[in-house]
């Protein structure tokens, strides 16, 4: 079984590919979501990279999910990867 960090990685990349996927199906530029959404673009490009600062997997606040969804027209679970990775300290 991996680490846990590393599949908090690839779940948080998985998630930014998420976005960039649903973005580019609504020709929506990463400015325009970012500011939709109440966020910086730098923020939002780092969203779609899967970090939130070099070496740090992406950990966005449930407030920017549910805006980022509701400004894709999708529901908060289509962002989402399938199978989050276990978080439980002691696991």
């Amino acid at each position: 079984m991996p680490p846990a960090s590393e599949t908090w990685d690839d779940y948080a990349r998985q998630l930014g590919i998420n976005l960039q996927r649903a973005r580019a199906t609504k020709s929506i530029s990463q400015e325009r979501a970012a500011h939709a959404a109440g966020i910086s673009s730098f923020t939002y490009r780092k969203l779609e990279k899967g970090e939130s600062n070099p070496g740090t997997p992406a950990n966005p606040r449930l407030r920017t999910l549910v805006a980022l969804a509701e400004i894709l027209e999708l529901d908060v679970r289509e962002l989402l990867p399938p199978k989050p990775p276990g978080i439980a300290v002691g696991r």
